[in-house]
């Protein structure tokens, strides 16, 4: 049973935009437009894409909003991390909220059962999403969120180290083990991990894939929503695996617990000395631009007996705040930006790939390697909407109860308590 909400229609919005980074900080850009006295409406968007290269483009959509629609006016403000979505709540919950912003699978369980996300249904961009995000999006005859991007996670590996050492790039469980073992017999730590996205992804994958792969996971994930079913029943297989990493060596779990994500696990990649990297496939750009001495590429999570899988996301979401006085002008710039040629855009610098029918994906030639496997379905969905549990916290706190030393048991019976604590809430 999918959670429900009273979405209304809302509208969009457009502008011309250029930064101000002054009192708000590098970390906290405002996108705002030139005063326009011509203008009728302003808008908010709030969103968690902060890097300039990510605000440029966004900028740039946002400028040919405005040009086809002059009486609009937005400004475009960003927090980091953890720090976004917290701000969003506070934002909401204060009847204070912004008339665009981002959000993620967790933020929308909460946004929606209160009521507070529009109803997209109407755009007219809607049909041009594939099957696949539309089963995402929808909530029942709803839709509360369109995605710009689809995010996938895999293994970056230092293809020069490999070679120096005459090992292969890994394609399966059997060939995964091997390449780590090595390394740990030669006094070098296999794979950096971030304390956020790179285990629990792991986790969640190889718990679940058997489910994707036999078009079982809809069941699944109902019986959970239900409460006849647990999580822990499917992802414990995968935490064991990853407790087996950290007892064989693979990754040093007290680093792992202080390397941030998207910024200390790509510095300390770049420094060379470390074949594997697991994170996120959108970070391959900002790794390239820090023009590290050896080659890599991002390859599938190789952590199945009879080959790999890739995680994904329905990522970069919009939704329209449901009390929203510009609805109808949120809407429209909402329109505007999942078209085609603006979602190609944002997909491509983001390292991603596109939502869309027929949508091409990031031309960047590292992630080149994860194509096949999404183009061949042997993919696991991160954060499923057919499930009603923030599965995307939940696993994040498992995996550091894990990494702190507690036991696969204590933590399988916390992640249901907290699964069941967060249905009561």
């Amino acid at each position: 049973m999918r959670r429900k909400n009273k979405g209304h229609s809302l509208g969009v919005w457009a502008l011309a935009l250029f930064i101000i980074t002054g009192c708000a900080g590098p970390a906290n850009p405002v996108v705002i437009l030139p005063s326009n006295e011509e203008s009728r409406v302003s808008l908010t968007y709030f969103g968690n894409k902060y890097e300039p290269e990510n605000v440029q483009v966004i900028e740039e959509i946002i400028s040919q909003f405005m040009l086809e629609n002059p009486d609009i006016r937005v400004a475009y403000e960003s927090l980091k991390g953890s720090a976004y979505y917290e701000a969003l709540l506070k934002r909401m919950a204060n009847g204070k909220g912004d008339d665009v912003f981002m959000i993620n699978h967790d933020t929308e369980l909460i946004l929606a059962s209160q009521g507070q996300l529009a109803d997209l249904s109407g755009l007219a961009t809607i049909e041009n999403y594939t099957d696949e995000m539309l089963s995402q999006m929808r909530e029942q005859e709803h839709i509360y969120w369109v995605p710009t991007t689809v995010s996938v996670f895999g293994l970056y590996c230092n293809l020069d180290l490999l070679q120096k050492h005459h090992q292969n790039v890994p394609e399966t469980l059997a060939q995964w083990e091997a390449v780590c073992d090595y390394f740990v017999s030669q006094g070098i730590t296999p794979v950096i991990a971030n304390n956020d996205i790179s285990l629990k992804t792991a986790a969640i994958g190889i718990g679940l894939a058997a489910l994707y792969q036999t078009r079982q996971q809809a069941d699944y994930f109902e019986q959970v929503n239900l409460g006849s079913a647990t999580l822990s029943e499917k992802l414990r297989p995968g935490f064991a695996y990853v407790e087996a990493m950290i007892a064989n060596g693979y990754l040093d779990p007290e680093a792992t617990l202080a390397t941030q994500k998207t910024s200390d696990d790509l510095e300390l990649f770049a420094n060379g000395q470390t074949p594997f990297l697991l994170t996120g496939a959108w970070a391959a750009g900002r790794l390239a631009q820090k023009n590290p001495d050896f080659a890599f590429s991002v390859v599938p999570y190789p952590l199945l007996e009879d080959g790999s899988f890739a995680v994904i996301n329905a990522d970069t979401r919009l939704s329209v705040n449901a009390d929203s006085p510009h609805r109808e002008e949120a809407l429209r710039f909402v329109e505007f930006f999942t078209r085609p040629e603006n979602i190609q855009k944002f997909a491509d610098q983001q390292a991603s790939f596109s939502p869309l029918k027929n949508g091409g994906h990031s031309t960047l030639t590292q992630i080149q390697p994860l194509i096949p496997a999404y183009a061949d379905g042997r993919v696991v969905i991160g954060s499923d909407s057919l499930l009603d549990k923030p599965i995307w916290e939940l696993t994040a706190k498992a995996v550091v109860r894990l990494i702190q030393g507690e036991s696969l048991d204590q933590v399988m019976e916390q992640l249901d308590a907290d699964a069941e604590q967060e249905e009561q809430s």
